[in-house]
């Protein structure tokens, strides 16, 4: 029943690729430093001043930096967040090898974070190993004669295996002052559904190749007649992903809120083992879940009970193999790496191992990384910066709430009282977490994993019962990145991404407006957009807009998705702009209150022209700079049909040909590609 140990905080709205920076230089004169940037905070040399900005303004602010710019081998897209984002690797593994170098005493999280990184770096002793690390699991799933016994295994904490239903443990989205354990459709290997459904493009050489790296991959195990069961796990897998829901359909908060007790999730599907399932990992003394797809569960759970149980054996058993890989010999990742790296998404190199192992530090151990990562890397000055800025916004937010025609007064208070009490986390958290209980042996890259996963989920089952902790992040200081987490009423800004472009307290302030000003609103934002709305100021899931406010604010969204809906980044694939609508309102309003701050912040004094560029124009271009990027094809296929984020030529273009100041600033016409006539630019904040 669960495959997933990890934690899947379902109610946070994490915002993806979405930075965050500070303006902190005047705007009425050149900044009082060097910029990290340029003279004022942008790159002119990455301009392609041929190209008309009303016509492409992401390809006029960054054609130049696109034309000679290749995307590195072990990537698969590069861009203002990798850069950032391989810098942030770079800094930590001097912390890490410091820290594996001196080591420590045993327990120490010098030792942990020490023996941690060593060991998975070490490939050489992971191959001298083989598959005995990982035998006695093969060796338990190939034993089990029956569903139920399967079930007690894939729900067991610290086996690492995919299964069509995954519970977890998150944050109670009507009662933000606990946690509940929830339970989602899962088990796919493709990365969405309509993988295993689309008959046209790439999609059949794709499912072939899936089908032909599972027989691979099940020889590398030496598990016999692979090619037969490659076959049946595939369309185990198509079954499966025939009964999940379209992807646009699972944002929605309120169909996925379906508070169940246990004897009414036993009769979904009577047959399937349900207590067997949760005894295993420890839930047994649970009588609710909050099920996300209920019409979904029934029919997986039948699935998997009229499933041979060979078939289910061997996904089993490829599953395993495939989320171990890393820490597996050589081979098996190496052919892991062929199909879901280079075929899926066009990257032909692996990232180096240290790259890697990096990221296994991060995942196991990443605050007790941060913790010193924030010493070295974050001034303290930045956070008091970006706060003034945060409330700048704040500010900005409350005036536009105040002019909205389409809202009602009663709404606006609620609305009022929701922006004031939005809480920013900003650089790091105030209390560091506590790595005492976890184990880490030196050499034991795969154990290490293993008990990290047992430790995690020991962590979420001992907090069930017990108040929410309000100061816990969900990233790491070291993320580039930021998000809204609409249950504790939050926005929350790691150190890493407040650095240039994003964030530069020497650079003109309309840059920094433009890009960190245009993520605070993006943020705050999410708590305000189609999804977001529906939690109250404590966090609530309710309804608390009147009817007639829901149906102008639909009204006005629906038009964004329309706009969204016509963007094809690649033939035959459009943009869906329905799954991405809580991103592009994101980007809407936050580009919109941004720019109404930085008016606040010039508080009438004209703001100097900067080498050509007025203010306004500067602002833009900020936003147009924190979006910069390429990507490979088959990376942007698979963003296009799973991730709820715009690619980014549009986070840029579509969201400033919505904006009046955007056509002002560029003197952008009718004749121009991006126009949009006034009636149809969507102004939603």
């Amino acid at each position: 029943m669960i495959a997933l140990t990890r934690r899947a905080w379902g109610a946070s709205s994490l915002a993806l690729l979405a930075g965050c920076a500070t303006g902190a230089a005047s705007s009425t004169g050149p900044a009082r430093a060097p910029a990290a940037i340029g003279a004022w905070g942008f790159d002119l040399t990455a301009m392609d001043t041929s190209v008309d900005p009303g016509d492409d303004f992401f390809r006029y602010a960054n054609g130049a930096w696109m034309a000679r710019t290749e995307i590195p081998a072990d990537r698969t897209r590069w861009g203002t967040f990798d850069i950032l984002r391989d810098k942030s690797d770079r800094d930590q593994r001097v912390i890490i090898e410091e820290v594996a170098l001196a080591g420590g005493e045993n327990g120490s999280v010098q030792q942990k974070i020490a023996d941690y990184y060593n060991s998975y770096l070490n490939q050489d002793a992971i191959d001298a190993l083989g598959l005995a690390p990982v035998q006695p699991e093969i060796d338990e799933i190939n034993a089990a004669r029956d569903h139920e016994a399967a079930a007690r295994i894939a729900a067991r904490p610290g086996v690492a295996v995919n299964f069509p239903i995954a519970t977890y443990i998150s944050l109670d989205q009507r009662n933000p002052d606990r946690y509940c354990v929830g339970m989602t459709h899962a088990g796919l290997g493709l990365p969405e559904r309509e993988y295993y459904r689309r008959t046209d493009g790439q999609f059949p050489a794709i499912r072939q190749a899936y089908q032909a790296h599972i027989e691979r991959m099940l020889t590398l195990a030496n598990q016999p007649d692979a090619a037969r069961k490659a076959r049946n796990i595939v369309a185990f897998e198509t079954q499966i992903a025939e009964l999940h829901w379209p992807i646009a359909e699972r944002r929605d908060r309120s169909r996925t809120y379906n508070l169940q007790t246990r004897q009414q999730i036993a009769a979904l599907a009577p047959n399937f083992p349900w207590d067997a399932a949760f005894e295993s990992q420890g839930l047994n003394h649970v009588n609710e879940v909050v099920v996300r797809e209920l019409s979904a569960i029934g029919p997986l759970a039948n699935l998997y009970t009229r499933t041979p149980i060979s078939t289910i054996r061997a996904y089993l058993v490829y599953h395993l193999i495939r989320n171990n890989a890393s820490v597996l010999p050589r081979a098996v990742d190496n052919e892991a790496f062929d199909f879901f790296g280079k075929t899926l998404n066009g990257q032909p190199q692996q990232r180096e191992r240290w790259k890697r192992s990096v990221d296994a530090v991060n995942g196991a151990l990443g605050e007790a990384v941060g913790q010193i990562y924030v010493q070295r890397h974050f001034p303290p000055e930045a956070k008091a910066q970006m706060t003034e800025l945060v409330e700048n916004l704040r500010r900005a937010y409350g005036e536009r709430i105040d002019r909205l025609s389409w809202m009602s007064e009663e709404t606006k208070v609620a609305a009022r009282e929701k922006l004031a009490t939005f809480r920013p986390k900003i650089g790091y958290p105030d209390r560091w977490k506590d790595y005492s209980a976890l184990e880490v042996r030196a050499g034991d890259a795969f154990g290490n994993a293993k008990r990290y996963q047992l430790w995690d989920w020991q962590h979420d089952l001992d907090r069930l019962g017990h108040q929410t902790d309000r100061d816990e992040w969900f990233m790491t200081p070291q993320t580039v990145n930021a998000y809204y987490n609409p249950v504790f009423n939050e926005i929350v800004f790691p150190a890493a991404i407040l650095q240039a472009p994003f964030f530069d307290p020497n650079a003109d302030a309309a840059v920094n407006y433009g890009a960190i000003g245009g993520v605070i609103g993006h943020e705050m934002g999410h708590g305000f957009d189609d999804q977001g709305a529906k939690s109250d100021a404590r966090g609530v899931l309710r309804d608390w807009w009147n009817e007639e406010d829901v149906r102008r604010f639909t009204e006005v969204t629906d038009r964004l998705v329309e706009q969204y809906n016509a963007f094809a980044p690649l033939e035959g694939l459009n943009v869906n702009g329905r799954l991405t609508l809580g991103e592009n309102i994101g980007d809407n309003g936050g580009l919109q209150v941004a720019y109404h701050a930085y008016t606040l912040h010039l508080a009438g004094r004209p703001a100097p022209v900067l080498d050509g560029f007025t203010g306004d124009q500067r602002f833009f271009l900020g936003w147009a700079q924190a979006w910069r990027a390429l990507i490979r094809d088959e990376a942007l296929r698979n963003q296009v049909l799973t991730d709820p984020h715009s690619p980014a030529v549009y986070r840029c273009n579509g969201t400033v040909r919505n904006m009046d100041a955007w056509y002002a600033a560029f003197g952008v016409e009718a004749d121009n590609g991006l126009y949009l006539a006034p009636p149809d630019r969507v102004t939603i904040w």
